[in-house]
C-alpha cells in the first residue's frame, strides 16, 4: 500500500469494504440480524452511552448498512454518513434534527414531485414551513430569509428538468447568513458533482435511483459534510444543547466534525425508525461499484438522445444541459464536465394528449415513476408525479402538460432512438 489518495473509480469498489475477518469472504456480507451480542455489561452501557461505537439493534446500525455509509461518505468527501430506509426518510430525518415546531426552511422551486408534496403537507404536522425561492435565482433565496430559517434544500441536478443548479452561488447566501446549505444529489451522484466542494454542509441521496442503479432496491443517505459549527448555536438545539437521553452529552461538543452525522442516527433514526434493510443495503453496494461506467454511459447515452430529439418534427423544445443550445450549459460546463446527466425533459407540441400517447406507444422505454435504472424510463409527469400540484405549480416544476421525461439507461442509443421515432409517428 502506498499513501497516494484512491481515485473515485478504486473508492466506488473498495472504501468502506474489507474481506470479512471471520470467513475470508471477498463480497460484503448481508448481516441479516435484529440485534447484536454484547461483550459484557459495560460494553453494554458504553454503547448505550456513545461512550464507544459498535452495533446495538439493525434499526440503529448495521455492519452492511455502515460499509455502505463509509462508501458514500468517501465519495462525496464527507465525514461520515446515514443509511435510511428511502430518500423521502433522508430528507425528514435531516430537518428532524434542525427544526423546531414554527420553523422554516427555504427550498429551491425545481424540485422532485414528491419532495414538493413531502414540503408543503405532510411538514405542517411538525409545525414547518417552506418559502419557495428561484432556483435560477439566488438572490430569491436571500430575499426568503426570516429570523426562523433554519435550512436551504435544492437539487444540484433538478428533477425532472435536468435543470443544473448554481450550488457555489447559492451556498454564499447560505454562509453570509450562517444556514446549512442542503444539497440532494440523487441525480447527479458524486461521479458528477461533489457538492460539499460547492459549499454544501449536507448531502442527501434518494439511493433508489443512481447509487443502486438497478431498480431492485430503495434507500437513502444523509452525508455530513462537516463543515457547518454548530457548537454553541442556538437555533439548532438538537446539536448544541445538552441530551438528556445521553446524560448531557453535547453531540457537537463531543463528535466534532461529524455530530450532525451522529445527531440523525442517535436521535433521528433511533426514534423514528426508518431504517434501511441490509439486503437493500448490500444491493446499492453491488450497484456502487460500476457506478463510474453506468454514470458516464447514461450521460453519453443522454446528449445522443436530447440531440435527435431537438431535430424532431413533433417536439418543441428539449431540456438537457449537455446541449450546446441549452441555457444551463454554461452551468454543466462548470459543475459537471464529465456529463450533465442521465435525466431530462422535452415538449410534445401536441401537448398533454400527445405526452399520454407517446407513454403508451413506446416498447422498449418502460413507463413507470423511478430514475437511475440501467433500463431507460419514461413518464408523463402531469399525469403521474405531478399530478397532485395546481397547473401552476406543474409548470414551476417543469413539469407542465407537454412535458415528458426520460430517464436515459445504458442500453444501444441507436434503439433508444428507434422506439421513440416509432411512438412519436404512431
Amino acid at each position: 500500500m502506498t499513501d497516494r489518495l484512491p481515485g473515485f473509480d478504486t473508492l466506488a469498489i473498495h472504501a468502506g469494504a474489507a474481506p470479512d475477518a471471520a470467513t475470508g469472504a471477498r463480497a460484503t456480507p448481508i448481516y441479516q440480524t435484529t440485534s447484536f451480542v454484547f461483550d459484557d455489561v459495560d460494553h453494554a452501557a458504553s454503547l448505550f452511552g456513545l461512550q464507544a461505537f459498535g452495533n446495538i439493534y439493525s434499526r440503529i446500525g448495521n455492519p452492511t448498512n455502515a460499509v455502505l455509509e463509509e462508501r458514500v461518505a468517501a465519495l462525496e468527501g464527507g465525514t461520515a454518513a446515514l443509511a435510511v430506509a428511502s430518500g423521502h426518510a433522508a430528507q425528514f430525518l435531516v430537518m428532524h434534527a434542525l427544526l423546531q415546531p414554527g420553523d422554516e426552511f427555504i427550498a429551491a422551486n425545481k424540485l422532485y414531485g414528491g419532495s414538493i408534496n413531502q414540503f408543503n403537507h405532510s411538514y405542517k404536522n411538525f409545525g414547518w414551513s417552506v418559502a419557495w425561492a428561484d432556483t435560477d435565482d439566488p438572490a430569491s433565496f436571500e430575499a426568503a430569509i426570516t429570523p426562523r430559517t433554519k435550512a436551504i434544500f435544492v437539487e444540484s441536478i433538478a428533477n425532472p428538468g435536468g435543470v443544473i443548479t448554481d450550488l457555489a452561488a447559492i451556498a454564499a447566501v447560505a454562509k453570509r447568513h450562517n444556514i446549512p446549505f442542503i444539497v440532494d444529489n440523487t441525480m447527479a451522484t458524486p461521479y458528477l458533482i461533489r457538492p460539499f466542494e460547492h459549499g454544501a454542509d449536507i448531502v442527501v441521496h434518494s439511493a433508489t435511483k443512481f447509487l443502486g442503479g438497478h431498480g431492485n432496491s430503495i434507500g437513502g443517505l444523509i452525508v455530513d459534510g462537516g463543515t457547518f459549527a454548530w457548537a454553541g448555536d442556538d437555533r439548532y438545539p438538537m446539536l448544541s444543547k445538552p441530551r438528556p437521553e445521553y446524560g448531557g452529552m453535547v453531540l457537537s461538543e463531543t463528535f466534532g466534525n461529524f455530530g450532525f452525522a451522529i445527531a440523525v442516527r442517535v436521535l433521528g433514526l433511533r426514534d423514528l425508525g426508518p431504517a434501511l434493510s441490509p439486503f437493500n443495503a448490500f444491493l446499492i453496494l453491488n450497484g456502487i461499484e460500476t457506478l463510474p461506467l453506468r454514470m458516464q454511459r447514461h450521460s453519453d447515452n443522454a446528449r445522443v438522445v436530447a440531440q435527435h430529439l431537438e431535430r424532431h418534427p413533433e417536439v418543441s423544445w428539449v431540456s438537457y444541459p449537455g446541449l450546446e443550445t441549452d441555457r444551463y450549459h454554461a452551468l454543466h460546463k462548470r459543475y459537471c464536465p464529465l456529463g450533465a446527466g442521465a435525466v431530462f425533459t422535452f415538449g410534445l407540441k401536441g401537448g398533454y394528449e400527445a405526452g399520454v400517447k407517446l407513454v403508451s406507444n413506446l416498447k422498449l422505454f418502460s413507463h413507470l415513476a423511478n430514475i437511475g435504472d440501467t433500463r431507460s424510463l419514461v413518464i408523463h409527469p402531469a399525469s403521474t408525479t405531478h399530478r397532485q400540484l395546481t397547473d401552476e405549480q406543474k409548470v414551476r416544476a417543469g413539469a407542465g402538460p407537454e412535458v415528458v421525461r426520460l430517464s436515459i439507461g445504458i442500453e444501444d442509443p441507436a434503439d433508444l432512438i428507434a422506439d421513440l421515432d416509432q411512438a412519436l409517428a404512431g
